[in-house]
């Protein structure tokens, strides 16, 4: 059995009885240097104290198993960004019991006299900054952990970049602790390190409301340019209605098969929590295009690209989807691969514009249910010194949700 102790940084003196029970009691203790230090002088005589090794997650299997029944310190939360979430995922939740402290994120609202269901938490550490770009939207008050004293004038220069220079950023250390301080400005003018341990406050603010407007939020349908592109992509209109019948939802996975640059998938991600993306593309530079706009959205680590053709990827060796939107390279063989490897309750999504792509939805249909809708748009454009209606190509698409293994 493995406890996991929550510790804040005033020390023992924050720990309670029961913790304190555990740490003195323990015959062997793992953590990190700075936890170690903070109780050694109460640990049982004896006591092995260990530090972790580095890399962590490749050596922690066999540390384990070496050392058995143990006490692991961790800051705060165990499972806020921290050991806890990576012990229970290795060795199951019957296996480790978790005995949380004030978490940094909670006493970072404490100071800004900020309720829990009025503010959200987004984790960097060990993560790439623009993490943070999905959550930020006009009035949001986001806790940000960080990784170091670096990151809020890093944070600062990133929200001034993106439109959102007038947040106003406060930087929190050592919470809790007996070097606790903190800083605050507004995100342009932000500069300087802190100390290590810190969380940065966040009550955002456009700089330029009208160049932000049409990019946040979570309902689909941003400009096509929200992303770089080559022309090859889901159009706004027609990819709304697209996600509208796929359903995002937090955590849930999607296939983009023949993902163009990526805007069905890119947007997929944006409008859920943890929403993550398989897109199969064939063109390598589409495919490092879709990889590229997902750092620049703060979506790395959740869009998976795969260079290769539909009717050739193995698509039994991806990630089993929730939702399948097929964009190109459509026909019923890869309509039926694409069911079939969908989850009971999963939603497929597939549009043609070709009369050998519509006949192809047809036959599915006919096969599998669904609706079929053909989306005809037509766009205000100059003739002379006039507007007059110019129609896009017509979009006609298959929507269905699979009922039955």
């Amino acid at each position: 059995m493995i406890d996991v102790v929550g510790i804040g940084d005033d020390g023992w003196a924050g720990l309670d009885e029961g913790r304190r029970g555990l740490v003195a009691g323990a015959a062997t203790l793992l953590g990190g240097a700075r936890h170690l230090d903070l109780v050694a002088e109460h640990a049982a005589p004896g006591a092995a104290l260990v530090a972790w090794p580095s890399p962590l997650r490749p050596a922690l299997p066999a540390l384990l198993e070496e050392v058995g029944d143990a006490v692991v310190l961790a800051s705060g939360d165990p499972l806020r960004s921290g050991i806890g979430s990576t012990l229970v995922d290795l060795l199951g939740p019957d296996r480790v019991r978790i005995h949380p402290a004030i978490g940094s994120d909670a006493l970072a609202r404490a100071r800004q006299g900020w309720s829990a269901e009025g503010s959200s938490v987004v984790t960097t550490v060990g993560r790439d900054l623009r993490t943070v770009l999905p959550h930020l939207t006009p009035g949001a008050r986001l806790v940000v952990l960080c990784s170091d004293g670096e990151d809020p004038a890093r944070l600062g220069a990133l929200l001034t970049r993106h439109g959102w220079g007038t947040t106003t950023l406060t930087a929190r250390w050592h919470l809790g602790g007996p070097d606790e301080g903190a800083v605050a400005a507004p995100a342009e003018t932000f500069t300087g390190a802190t100390a290590d341990l810190v969380v940065c406050c966040l009550e955002v603010r456009a700089a330029d409301p009208a160049t932000v407007a049409a990019t946040t939020g979570v309902v689909p349908g941003r400009p096509d340019d929200f992303i770089d592109h080559d022309g090859q992509l889901t159009k706004r209109d027609v990819r709304a209605s697209a996600l509208a019948r796929l359903r995002p939802t937090p955590g849930a996975h999607l296939w983009d098969l023949g993902a163009g640059n990526g805007s069905v998938a890119l947007e997929w991600c944006l409008a859920a929590d943890r929403a993550t993306a398989t897109c199969v593309e064939r063109d390598p530079e589409r495919a490092g295009r879709i990889t590229a706009n997902a750092a620049t959205l703060g979506l790395a680590g959740r869009v998976e690209v795969v260079l290769g053709d539909t009717t050739t990827t193995d698509l039994a060796a991806l990630t089993t989807p929730d939702a399948v939107f097929v964009g190109g390279g459509l026909d019923e063989g890869l309509l039926g691969r694409a069911w079939d490897s969908l989850r009971v309750g999963g939603r497929l999504v597939a549009h043609a514009v070709t009369l050998e792509g519509e006949s192809a939805l047809i036959g599915v249909r006919a096969r599998l249910g669904g609706e079929l809708t053909r989306l005809s748009l037509e766009h205000a454009r100059p003739l002379g010194r006039y507007l007059s209606w110019t129609p896009a190509r017509s979009v006609v698409q298959l929507a269905t949700t699979k009922d039955t293994p």
